[in-house]
């Protein structure tokens, strides 16, 4: 039964596949084909095979135009029919779908082969994702914002980073993260952006929890500086209908680039520290200041824990400091943790966070860093340059949030130009 399955499948293939080479071939059929521009010359005709989710067909009567002048030329027909090299624009859809959700680029080939029936290189497939990747976050920059009348009234911002594994030549000149340890990896910043309504009012703040919007949340990856990354996240939330919001929230860790960034692109929003984190914080000091894994130190973490979401941060603060020890390694532990709660006590009034119906948690963001780098770029022996990193992150972010399918509806045909990737 499989074998007749195959050979009948195959079989139909293959005469569709005829089928559509003849009709592209017919002269009498009617295809939209650009205008002859001023200064371009006929300059007879070239074949060329097209791989299609058919099969190969061969394009005969592809006329060339060549500009003199400008000293370019260009094929009708290829514009037409919006190829990319050699593949359908559908076949060149698979390739990116399955290049930027296959483990690697080998088990992409292999899914299309498995699936479509289509037999391409894995090196083919990552030229594709670097022809179309650059081309993807361009019209994604370009699309105006978009009023969402579903969403719920709170938009939220969540940014944290990731390590992802480089070639040597992209680490040059960058430190480790150990004193005279080279540099391994490169930060991946990751954005995600939701909306969420307020939650019903319930005498139990346990059971007031806020909800995400079904598929609201959104991606944006970067390897580049905090201050770029801030603009990118900013014009992304700024699509995403960030100026209809009536409270903005932004989510982080206590990363310094991450609360400037939020001060510098988003002024006006609440700023809430991740509350996993503080309490990882809490612990840190609770150990310095009554010895690590002692019971007092437990004793007093839970008790502070309890405090933090009582919005008595400087409860917490008043008595560790009144138990600093006078010297010693503990003192200086001790004091680094006292400041980092410090910096961050106006972002830990977590009771009031919660009453006011907000998240206290970069959960989503986080899940976004193994979701969108981590199950991709992170695999055992995989090692990315700057530029094929950035692309296949770009692909991936289309995908998970989910403006990928919009974009190859609204694509238009791609340049004849040659992209590097890692």
């Amino acid at each position: 039964m499989a074998d007749c399955e195959a050979g009948l499948l195959a079989a139909v293939k293959a005469d569709a596949a005829r089928l559509l080479e003849t009709l592209l071939n017919d002269p009498e059929f009617p295809l939209p084909l650009p205008p002859v521009q001023p200064g371009e010359q006929r300059s007879g005709t070239q074949p060329k095979m097209v791989l299609t989710l058919l099969g190969y067909i061969t394009l005969n009567s592809r006329q060339y135009l060549y500009d003199p002048e400008k000293g370019v030329g260009r094929f009708p027909l290829d514009q037409a029919l919006e190829l990319v090299e050699g593949y359908s624009p559908a076949v060149a859809k698979h390739m990116c779908r399955a290049g930027a959700l296959a483990g690697s680029f080998q088990a992409a080939s292999q899914d299309l082969l498995i699936y479509q029936g289509l037999e391409i290189d894995p090196r083919q497939i990552q030229r594709m994702i670097g022809r179309v990747g650059p081309r993807m976050a361009r019209w994604r920059k370009a699309q105006a914002p978009v009023h969402n009348p579903t969403a719920g009234a709170v938009f939220c911002i969540g940014a944290d980073g990731t390590g992802a594994p480089m070639r040597r030549k992209a680490l040059r000149g960058r430190k480790g993260k150990r004193p005279g340890q080279r540099a391994r990896t490169r930060e991946v910043k990751v954005g995600a952006l939701f909306t969420h309504r307020f939650p019903n009012p319930n005498p139990d703040p346990k059971k007031r929890r806020p909800e995400r919007d079904y598929q609201s949340t959104s991606y944006v990856a970067e390897i580049s500086s905090a201050a770029d990354f801030g603009l990118q996240l900013r014009a992304e939330a700024l699509r995403r209908g960030l100026a209809w919001a009536q409270v903005v929230v932004f989510l982080g860790d206590g990363a310094v680039w991450i609360w400037k960034l939020a001060r510098t692109n988003f002024p006006g929003a609440v700023y809430i520290l991740d509350f996993y984190h503080a309490t990882e914080h809490l612990m840190l000091l609770a150990n310095a200041l009554y010895g690590e894994g002692s019971a007092r130190a437990k004793k007093l973490f839970r008790r502070w824990r309890k405090s933090c979401l009582a919005d008595k941060i400087d409860h917490v603060i008043a008595q560790a400091k009144a138990d600093l020890p006078r010297r010693g390694k503990a003192r200086t532990l001790a004091q680094k943790q006292i400041a980092y709660l410090l910096r961050n006590r106006s972002r830990m009034l977590y009771q009031t966070f919660r009453q006011a119906g907000y998240f206290i948690g970069s959960g989503v963001v986080e899940a976004g860093c193994k979701t969108l780098v981590g199950q991709r770029l992170k695999q055992s022996g995989m090692l990315w340059g700057l530029t094929g990193a950035g692309h296949l992150l770009t692909v991936r972010a289309a995908l998970l949030s989910r403006w990928f399918d919009d974009f190859w509806k609204a694509s238009q045909p791609l340049p004849k130009t040659t992209t590097l990737t890692a």
